[in-house]
């Protein structure tokens, strides 16, 4: 496929314009730039979800135009989106056979499609069985049906759009195997992701993107990461994480006692101290989300105690744990954290609407000022305020809910998966933000899946395995190493906690 003078504009609004490339069979061509560089818009270009405003597609030596997603994947392009694009009320198995049903004289053959199914859900490591629901799915599994259902038929172009943001590291291993078998097959691969360690190790030929604007083409082995992250935002980005902080021992602003979440996580104790970043770290499935969900009353829990700022407190739901102190950011923000179709500005206030208002009624104008407040103070980068939450960059939408919950002054604050599908730019303004938070004597407490996030940010790490805490690292203790064996064998080269990380 040739790619040439390719653009797409929104009205006066230029988001990609014009580039040049060239995707070949039997190679991984990897896409990189910062969020809003253009990387999703040219990929929905080539695979037909919107239509260019300039330039041009020639496909197997003829001039293709692809004005549906259908028409490109009878082509034999498919795309694996970055958002979960599955039916939540549907099985697994309906969701991978969804328009494309096998069976025969009028009939749905069940049985040889639960098998095909099953077959592939195991190939890419999904434990999802073919009659669960969807919605009942932790994300890392929807999104691994997702890629199931792309890959259930052959093509000779598959794209993947962060397919790896929601995956253990165990389950992306297996996704690479995947990718690097398609590429051996001769398909092309076009491959999105912000983990440069991914793209290194995968890809042939590297593209990079900056507002809008392809920066240029590389063979993959000319560059390194530290490279590749210079050329997507134009500047040195040697200084990933804040200098730390050094262990504190201040008095704990919060103190959790026999936290127990039926079926995630069992006789939780551990402290969060002013001035610190606290990790938590596991793989996917041992209970780390569910336990602070179960925390603030998201899920049934039951606790021994919880002390913030050295006062007992009952959360029996979020409102509760704002009121005590603490606030929290979901993993999951297109789907829990913001109202994706509402403004900016509704957004921001939603939950602190009894914080801000002294009147029985709404005033456009103060939330304006908050809204103006938080674009500045968090480098919220939007092109208009009547932007929907929705239309914004994964990272600015990630700017916003921390804005949001921040709206709330919180002593205590909860990040779960701070950088999830987040470009590097935006992962260091993020991990700068939370510097400045503890810095202010706030305590954050962040649960992330990416080691080296856990490592570079962390003063302490707290390590769940199978729901329960198995090992607490601190100082030079902490290392990728110490966080991957105690995950996965319960061992590790620091104290064990017992269960109890009293700190």
């Amino acid at each position: 496929m040739q790619l040439q003078d390719l653009g797409k504009a929104y009205g006066p609004i230029t988001v990609l314009s014009g580039v040049d490339l060239d995707i070949r069979a039997g190679e991984i061509h990897a896409i990189i730039g910062e969020n809003g560089a253009g990387k999703s818009t040219l990929m929905r270009l080539v695979s037909g979800h919107v239509e260019p405003t300039t330039g041009t597609i020639t496909y197997h030596g003829q001039p293709a135009h692809f004005s549906k997603p259908v028409q490109a994947e009878n082509a034999g392009i498919v795309l694996v989106h970055q958002e979960i694009l599955l039916a939540d009320g549907l099985t697994v198995l309906e969701n991978l056979f969804l328009g494309r049903e096998l069976g025969r004289n009028g009939l749905v053959d069940d049985a040889t499609m639960e098998r095909i199914a099953a077959e592939r859900l195991a190939a890419i490591g999904c434990t999802a069985s073919p009659r669960d629901l969807v919605r009942n799915l932790p994300i890392a599994q929807r999104q691994l049906v997702q890629i199931a259902r792309a890959l259930l038929e052959e093509h000779s172009m598959v794209i993947f759009d962060e397919p790896t943001a929601v995956l253990a590291a165990t389950e992306v291993e297996t996704l690479l195997a995947i990718v690097r078998g398609l590429r051996d097959q001769g398909a092309a691969v076009l491959y999105i992701s912000h983990r440069l360690d991914e793209v290194e190790a995968l890809a042939d030929r590297i593209t990079v993107l900056r507002d809008g604007k392809k920066i240029g083409t590389y063979p993959a082995a000319d560059l390194t990461q530290q490279d590749m992250a210079n050329l997507m935002v134009g500047r040195d980005l040697a200084m990933l994480y804040p200098h730390k902080r050094g262990l504190s021992t201040a008095a704990p602003l919060l103190e959790v006692e026999h936290a127990d979440v039926p079926g995630f996580a069992h006789d939780i104790s551990f402290v969060a101290r002013p001035g610190e970043v606290l990790g938590f770290g596991g793989m996917i499935g041992a209970g780390r989300t569910e336990l602070f969900e179960g925390l603030l009353g998201l899920r049934p829990a039951k606790t021994g105690a919880v002390r913030v700022g050295g006062k007992k407190t009952h959360i029996r739901s979020v409102a509760d744990g704002i009121e005590a102190g603490i606030g929290y950011l979901t993993e999951d923000r297109k789907g829990k954290g913001l109202l994706l179709r509402e403004r900016l500005a509704p957004n921001l206030v939603l939950t602190a609407l009894s914080w801000i208002y002294r009147k029985p009624y709404l005033e456009q104008k103060l939330e304006d000022q908050q809204l103006d407040r938080a674009v500045q103070e968090y480098d919220i980068r939007v092109r208009s305020r009547q932007l929907q939450a929705g239309q914004l960059s994964g990272g600015n939408q990630q700017k916003l809910l921390l804005a949001k919950i921040m709206l709330l002054n919180p002593s205590v604050v909860i990040i779960d998966e701070p950088t999830r599908g987040i470009d590097i730019g935006n992962k260091s303004q993020i991990y700068t933000f939370i510097d400045k938070l503890v810095r202010e004597g706030k305590s954050c407490i962040v649960i992330s899946s990416e080691l080296q996030e856990l490592v570079g940010l962390c003063d302490r790490i707290l390590v769940m395995r199978s729901g329960r805490l198995v090992a607490e690292l601190e100082g030079d203790a902490i290392t990728e190493h110490a966080v991957v064996l105690a995950a996965t064998s319960g061992g590790t080269t620091a104290s064990s906690t017992g269960g109890n990380a009293r700190g």
